[in-house]
């Protein structure tokens, strides 16, 4: 499969959720019923902020993009590729995508979150121009 041939189009529903729950079950590994690519999905979808992308290549998901913008900043929320077909600029490209479409929005700055010690996708983002900035990531589960 020649990775150079994908299409990047907004997330459907109907055609793509069994193939990026599959994808993410198998690059997040989510363990919480609040992580769980289901309510994630369903989640964005009530959003209706046309946030959400995917990479495919004859009707194969090789990829998945979600970010958020709250007319403040702009969020990566989650990038997975598959593994088979990472190292070949998918990853790269959705992120352009998603940058693009926040800066048509009217974004100034973007935001992401990745665990301290994942040093594989910390090099990903800062490849893509990204850096770490001194704050402290607070949370809190509402249910």
């Amino acid at each position: 499969m020649a990775d150079q041939q994908f299409e990047i189009v907004e997330f459907d529903n109907l055609t793509h959720r069994s193939q990026v729950i599959e994808l993410w079950q198998t690059v997040f590994g989510y363990e919480a019923d609040h992580n769980s690519p289901e309510t994630a999905i369903d989640k964005k979808i009530e959003m209706k902020d046309h946030l959400f992308f995917v990479a495919q290549q004859d009707g194969s998901i090789l990829g998945t993009a979600m970010a958020g913008y709250d007319g403040h900043r702009g969020w990566i929320y989650s990038i997975a590729v598959q593994p088979a077909h990472r190292k070949n600029g998918i990853g790269s490209k959705l992120l352009v995508h998603v940058e693009t479409k926040l800066i048509d929005l009217g974004c100034l700055k973007v935001n992401l979150q990745i665990l301290e010690d994942n040093s594989s996708v910390r090099r990903f983002y800062e490849a893509n121009g990204f850096f770490v900035e001194k704050r402290v990531s607070m949370g809190k589960k509402l249910y």
